[in-house]
């Protein structure tokens, strides 16, 4: 699974990439961000090498082909490949004669393996995928980990980089997965409402009903009403044609999304104190919207309760978060923000609380959009859309030239 974090979105950037070679074709799914992208290439470019997207993706493809010309097999040029590239990468990738699983040394994106009752294996981004399927959950992908299957089913693995526990973005638990889902042996679902849990003793207030933002703000405000002891209510019907908003590449189809997505149950909201919870604030537009939106169902009081810490910092590892300018909390203080959402009241789970909601994971986790503290380097820039600026700038010396 992947959105558009890097490069804009259009057919010739969507996966899986194809691409064919000298010893064969190779097949890619990335799921993440490389973080030395550029210097890639730029090197690539210096060398011949002539691209097709504006993504990453295509930059592993060559270095893997690079690496395939060196040595004996696909596996070999892929843990060849680990010592070049850097930043966030799940893999699942496919030649004639094998499918390959990659995750980064430092597991910042979940990858998990599965077989069905025929022992076929199959690769996802998190364990919902295998139910459609008829497959069953085998392991997650270590950090650092290659997993090879062969053309006959057998499977290898190759762990020169597993080096550390994974340090996965805690976000997938906070918002990406899906909340059947289980992710390093953790449940997304009682991950959530654990959150929800520590957010109302971190937060609490008095009001008449707790309502979640669908689809991941029911767990935590379900966890919410628990430890609170207010009743919990279904405070929105969620259209389910309409798309997730936080992962459409720009904001005015984000805020579009809001207005087409949700419709509020006034029987539920109308002249009540609602706490109204949801998994996250980054832009703030959004949830000004729902908030007016409660306003017109007939609420009386409208409490914020977020659970997830402030962004306070881009994200180079797979979120769509590039750039500080963009997020409220590094342009407001905590009073701002609730005025400019049109909340009575708002708060927000701590950053030690957002560690303690996935207690089970067998993991580390990567905290840096909301701490500045990032468990590998950082690139100096970050933009969604560098390389199509790159070309821009080309064709226009070109047209010049002529």
């Amino acid at each position: 699974t992947r959105y558009s974090t890097f490069g804009t979105v259009n057919h010739t950037n969507a996966q899986p990439l194809l691409v064919r070679h000298i010893k064969g074709q190779l097949a890619i799914a990335h799921n993440g961000n490389l973080t030395n992208a550029a210097e890639l290439r730029e090197e690539l470019e210096r060398k011949g090498a002539i691209f097709h997207t504006t993504n990453d993706s295509e930059i592993i493809c060559y270095i893997i082909i690079q690496e395939r010309l060196k040595t004996s097999s696909i596996e070999k040029a892929i843990e060849n490949a680990m010592n070049r590239i850097e930043g966030a990468y799940s893999l699942v990738v496919m030649s004639p004669e094998k499918l390959i699983a990659v995750r980064d040394k430092k597991g910042f994106r979940p990858l998990v393996m599965g077989k069905d009752k025929d022992g076929r294996v199959v690769f996802a981004s998190e364990t919902c995928a295998f139910a459609a399927v008829g497959v069953d959950y085998v392991r997650d992908i270590d950090a650092g980990e290659i997993v090879v299957i062969d053309h006959d089913g057998v499977e290898h693995s190759i762990r020169t980089h597993c080096k550390e526990k994974p340090h996965m973005c805690v976000f997938e638990y906070v918002y990406f997965a899906r909340s059947d889902s289980i992710l390093q042996h953790q449940p997304v679902h009682e991950a959530r409402r654990n959150a929800g849990r520590i957010l109302a003793k971190e937060h609490p207030v008095d009001a008449d009903v707790v309502i979640g933002v669908p689809d991941s703000g029911l767990d935590a405000a379900q966890g919410y009403a628990e430890e609170s002891g207010i009743p919990y209510g279904m405070g929105f019907i969620k259209n389910r044609y309409i798309a997730r908003t936080f992962i459409q590449p720009t904001q005015g189809q984000r805020e579009n999304a809001v207005n087409m997505k949700l419709h509020v149950v006034s029987s539920v909201v109308k002249g009540k104190r609602v706490i109204m919870v949801d998994d996250s604030i980054v832009r703030g537009t959004t949830s000004a919207r729902i908030v007016k939106l409660l306003r017109d169902g007939g609420a009386k009081e409208v409490h914020v309760r977020v659970s997830a810490p402030p962004f306070i910092s881009p994200c180079y590892f797979g979120t769509d978060i590039d750039s500080k300018q963009n997020l409220i909390a590094c342009q407001m203080n905590l009073e701002e923000i609730c005025k400019s959402i049109g909340a009575d009241s708002l708060g927000y789970l701590s950053v030690d609380g957002v560690k303690k909601m996935a207690s089970d994971a067998n993991c580390d986790f990567c905290t840096g959009c909301f701490t500045e503290k990032y468990p590998a380097p950082i690139p100096k820039h970050s933009e969604k859309s560098k390389f199509e600026m790159k070309i821009e700038k080309k064709e226009s010396k070109h047209d010049e030239e002529l």
